[in-house]
C-alpha cells in the first residue's frame, strides 16, 4: 500500500482521530499530568485515502550547561499496528527539511521508552540525564526521554544539562 507524505496547514482533533481510531490519549502522555505546546507545522501520511500518521513541531528554546539553542520539537503519532512499518519514518524525515530551512541545525523529541529503538534506527540520540521543562506551577523533571538529532551537518549537542525554556512539546 503506497504512501503519500503531505503538509497539512492544521492539525486538528479529527486528524488525531483518523490516525488514532479515536483513542483519548494516543501518545500516552496523559498520566504525566504536563501541559504541551501546540505545534505549528504539521506533515501526515496518507495510505490511501487515510491518514495514517502526523508530525508537529514548534521552535524551542533550550540552554544545555551554559549553551542557549534553538531545536525543532516535535510531536509524533502513528496508527496503531503500524509503528515499525515506516510512516514514523516518512513523516519525521519529510519534517526536517524546513526546519533546517529555517535555520534550526537540531530536532528534540520526547520519547516513552518504547520507542527509544525505533528512533534510534532513524538516526536520533538519548540525551544523557534529565530534561527540566517549564510548567505552569514552574520548573519538573521530564518523564520521558529526551532525543535529539542534527538537521544540519556538524551539529553537535553541547555537555551539560538540559533545560526546556518552554512548555514541552
Amino acid at each position: 500500500m503506497a504512501a503519500t507524505v503531505i503538509r497539512l496547514a492544521r492539525y486538528t482533533r479529527a486528524g488525531r482521530d483518523e490516525i488514532t481510531g479515536g483513542a483519548v490519549d494516543p501518545s500516552g502522555v496523559a498520566a504525566t499530568g504536563l501541559a504541551w505546546l501546540d505545534k505549528e507545522v504539521h506533515f501526515g501520511v496518507r495510505r490511501q485515502s487515510r491518514l495514517v500518521a502526523h508530525v508537529g513541531w514548534v521552535r524551542v528554546a533550550l540552554s544545555v550547561g551554559a549553551v542557549r539553542l534553538q531545536v525543532a520539537g516535535l510531536g509524533v503519532v502513528v496508527a496503531p499496528g503500524l509503528s515499525g512499518q515506516g510512516p514514523a519514518r516518512l513523516v519525521v524525515t519529510a519534517a526536517m527539511d524546513p526546519a533546517c530551512g529555517l535555520g534550526v541545525e537540531r530536532g528534540l523529541l520526547l520519547c516513552r521508552p518504547e520507542f527509544i529503538a525505533l528512533y534510534g534506527r532513524l538516526g536520533w540520540k538519548v540525551l544523557p540525564g534529565d530534561v527540566l521543562v517549564q510548567q505552569p506551577g514552574g520548573l519538573v523533571r521530564m518523564p520521558l526521554r529526551a532525543m535529539w538529532t542534527p538537521f544540519a551537518g556538524g551539529a553537535e549537542w553541547p555537555a551539560g544539562p538540559a533545560r526546556l525554556l518552554s512548555l514541552p512539546m
